[in-house]
């Protein structure tokens, strides 16, 4: 097994080597729109555990590999200026049917620099010895498990959507939901606002739309990120435009017959671009 993969590479889209984060996104990259990147694979985890010292240092040859696989990161580009990347923990058991480990791992948004990127690399793998980490474990009945980490073009959302192609809530099969905001997912992710709700019927596509309060949204800082109030007159309006939603919903669907299971998807439209951030399957129901 390889240290080191990009995104669609042969070998990629096996969640044994990547984690299952990194593996949905590659097995999706030739067909979807999804932010270029690489990942670090389990076994470079397993060499960092072994012979690494402190939560900030990596293998010498692990650190030379990602540093030149960002720095192509950022040429592939073609803008001359490094890569702004999104830098996100996965677990070879995460993102799968029976757990998905939503907000446990480690997830660095805006970092910029080679040194940077090291740094946030090594803390991902830190965050696999987090209590919280084999607490979740043992409440799912799992053993310890590699984690890799995935090294990715972070896309500067407009609007960012939490989309579900059956119905988290009561189950109902024939609905989609799609919950959206301003600004980065991490404020819908994290709850730290009320998203605005579109609950689409299947098969003919006609949404139910339920106004957010859209209290905050999360935006790019110098570093990382911050939260900031919605602006009133935001508030009171849809953050997403029919066509938008539709093309939400169609993508859903395609997911749900491409993954063959019901998903759970994170999305970005970055202007008029929608882009594919990541696919999970949908874990619990309640009825």
């Amino acid at each position: 097994m390889k240290d080191l993969y990009w995104l669609g590479e042969p070998g990629a889209d096996d969640p044994a080597a990547v984690g299952g984060k990194a593996a949905n996104l590659s097995r999706l990259a030739a067909a979807y729109t999804v932010p270029p990147g690489f990942a670090l694979s389990a076994a470079a985890h397993a060499r960092r555990i072994e012979g690494a010292e402190g939560a900030e240092a990596l293998p010498e040859d692990l650190a030379s590999a990602a540093a030149a696989a960002y720095a192509e990161l950022g040429a592939r580009r073609g803008s001359g200026a490094e890569a702004v990347v999104a830098v996100r923990s996965s677990a070879i058991d995460e993102d799968s049917a029976g757990a998905s480990f939503a907000g446990i791992y480690t997830t660095l948004l805006n970092v910029r620099g080679e040194g940077a990127v090291l740094r946030a690399i090594a803390s991902c793998w830190a965050s696999a010895e987090d209590p919280r980490v084999a607490a979740y474990r043992r409440s799912k009945g799992l053993p310890d498990a590699g984690v890799g980490v995935l090294v990715q073009e972070l896309v500067a959302a407009d609007v960012a959507a939490v989309v579900f192609s059956n119905n988290p809530t009561n189950g109902a099969v024939d609905e989609i939901v799609i919950n959206a905001n301003f600004g980065l997912g991490e404020s819908i992710v994290s709850g730290l606002a009320t998203p605005d709700t579109w609950i689409v019927q299947r098969p003919d596509l006609q949404p139910r739309f339920v106004l957010g309060a859209k209290e905050k949204m999360t935006i790019l800082a110098d570093e990382g990120t911050r939260e900031v109030p919605v602006l009133r007159t935001l508030r009171d309006r849809p953050c997403l435009a029919d066509v938008q939603v539709r093309a939400l919903a169609e993508l859903a669907l395609r997911l749900e017959a491409d993954m063959g299971w019901p998903v759970d998807i994170e999305c970005a439209f970055q202007g008029e671009q929608l882009y594919l951030l990541q696919c999970r399957p949908i874990t619990a129901t309640r009825r």
